[in-house]
Order: structure tokens, then sequence, then C-alpha cells
């Protein structure tokens, strides 16, 4: 839920900032990027601190060798794709490879789900936002 709450505030924040006056957050675009990006960082820090780290590592499939290795690599590209967001030259293509990166992990999430691992949401709400999540990359992209 935390992802979320992240995504809707950065949203909106940017969003109103833009309303009064601040030239580079004037559009929805940009302020649905900062918002991904707000986004991307809390769960980027997540990969990394120790408890959480545990669960993270708890989430990923058995047959995959090095689970610690995974959730440091995805921590880092989710790190590298939230700054990615923030600068416009890159923007279109972080969103993009933001969005693959979760399709990329969602066999995670499932294998969590069905395991009832501690970071395992029940599937069909994990579904629903990562569904979510996965547009708003491919929106930020355009």
């Amino acid at each position: 839920m935390e992802p979320l709450i992240a995504l809707i505030v950065g949203f909106g924040a940017a969003r109103l900032a833009g309303l009064a006056g601040v030239d580079a957050l004037d559009n929805w675009q940009t302020s649905l990027r900062v918002g991904l990006a707000l986004m991307f960082l809390l769960t980027a820090f997540a990969h990394f601190q120790p408890r959480l780290r545990a669960e993270l590592i708890g989430m990923v499939p058995p047959a995959l060798p090095r689970p610690d290795l995974a959730v440091t690599a995805t921590g880092l590209l989710e790190f590298a794709g939230a700054i990615g967001l923030l600068i416009p030259a890159t923007a279109p293509w972080a969103a993009l490879c933001l969005a693959l990166l979760m399709v990329a992990m969602y066999p995670a999430n499932v294998s969590a789900a069905r395991r009832k691992a501690a970071q395992g949401d029940p599937l069909l709400p994990r579904t629903a936002l990562q569904l979510l999540f996965i547009a708003a990359a491919v929106l930020a992209a355009l």
C-alpha cells in the first residue's frame, strides 16, 4: 500500500506545484513521473533496509539462484529508474524500462502469494496494483 500512497502523493504534490506556477511541473505527465520516481525511490530503499530486505528475499521464487543478488539488482535498477524519471532526456526510456522491470518481477509476486511469504499480498489485489503501476509507467513514457 505504501508504494500506491507514494505514487498518489508525489503525483498530487507535483501537480499542485505545477498549477501554482512551477513551469517544469505544469503538465500531468511530468507530475506522474515525479510520483513514480517517489514510489520507486521508496521501493528501492526497501531493498536495502535489513528487515524489509529479508522479506523481499523471501519473495524470490525458490527456483532462482542467489535471491539476495536478485533483490540487490532490482533495488539498484529501481533507484536508477527513479533518477532517470526526473531527467527529461531519459524520462521516457526510464519509464519504459521500469514498466518492463515490473513485468519481469511479477512472477515473484505470484510466488510470494502462493507461498504466503511476508510481502506476499493476496494475488488479486497485488495483480491489480501491479497493473496500475505498469499503466502509470507506460503513460509516463509517452
